[in-house]
């Protein structure tokens, strides 16, 4: 049943398949001992788990950790993705926050692997920030953070290089619309250019745990928000907070977040779209509250049912 670990809470994942098929998950994770569930944000460690069905984990050691020395990421690694490189070498890009700035200000680093289990960080520096031409930065007045992480790296279907869509903030709207698509382009997964949003301001704070993905051949955006983020035309409407679905054209948008709809569960975040062995796509994430307490368990796979 999922991924329940005895000593720590578990939350946000993303996974890679290897060459021989085996699901590698990767997931945030924290000490139970810590008592407040809402401690774990500023004291994870980035978690590793194999499994052959997305149900039965066997749990290898931990990937990732903030930095020990001072740094960009010293105070926390959180949400990202992995893929393969061209050279054969697995790419783990994830946000990091420091110290220094008191975990205010998100960017976004990477780890490279050959085995995806043993994994050194690409240079000293993050790969990408914000940039206030289009996003929002921290002034400590219109959010409690500068929102620009949970990086979600696909290759160009045509091969022009690499997209990363982000967990960003627009400079521009009421603080409960600001969430929006932010977008990054890599020829060659070193270097990084970051565009404009690939979507408009709408009715969410920020769209957590991005991923593209093509359901029934339809391209769609999954992302999660959750209910005091909301803006409040929403919570009027009677919506809670969740996991949502947003049908478009293409990888690059414009996705229009008025299109986005709930999936159908009480209790599940932060999840992403996999195909099942039966071939069914189904989504894995995690379940946050039930009954007002934090549960902090990885579920086996959900179907997907809209509201």
């Amino acid at each position: 049943m999922g991924l329940v670990l005895e000593d720590k809470w578990v939350w946000d994942s993303w996974s890679i398949d290897d060459q021989q098929g085996c699901h590698h998950l990767f997931y945030l994770q924290a000490h139970r001992s810590l008592g407040d569930p809402h401690l774990r944000h500023m004291n994870p460690s980035v978690g590793h788990a194999v499994s052959d069905d997305y149900r039965t984990w066997d749990v290898l050691p931990d990937a990732l950790a903030p930095r020990r020395t001072p740094g960009w990421d010293d105070r926390t690694t959180w949400t990202g993705s992995v893929v393969e490189g061209p050279s054969g070498r697995y790419h783990l890009f994830y946000t990091g926050t420091s110290n220094v700035e008191d975990a205010t200000v998100q960017r976004i680093g990477r780890a490279d692997s050959d085995d995806l289990i043993q994994w050194e960080r690409f240079g000293d520096d993050p790969l990408l920030e914000a940039d206030p031409r289009w996003y929002e930065k921290y002034d400590g007045t219109n959010w409690h953070d500068e929102a620009f992480r949970d990086p979600w790296v696909v290759p160009d279907p045509d091969g022009n290089g690499w997209h990363m869509l982000i967990t960003a903030r627009s400079r521009e709207g009421d603080a409960f619309s600001r969430g929006v698509v932010g977008y990054a382009w890599s020829p060659d997964l070193d270097t990084w250019e970051v565009r404009p949003p690939l979507s408009r301001p709408g009715k969410f704070g920020q769209l957590e745990v991005l991923q593209y993905v093509e359901l029934d051949g339809v391209p769609h955006l999954v992302f999660s928000c959750a209910e005091g983020e909301l803006h409040p035309d929403l919570h009027i409407a009677g919506q809670g907070g969740g996991v949502w679905l947003v049908p478009g054209e293409t990888l690059l948008g414009p996705w229009n977040l008025n299109r986005a709809r709930r999936v159908d569960h009480d209790s599940l975040y932060a999840a992403r779209v996999i195909t099942d062995g039966d071939g069914e796509q189904r989504l894995l994430g995690f379940s946050d509250e039930v009954d007002g307490e934090f549960v902090g368990e990885l579920l086996d796979p959900v179907d997907i049912v809209l509201e």
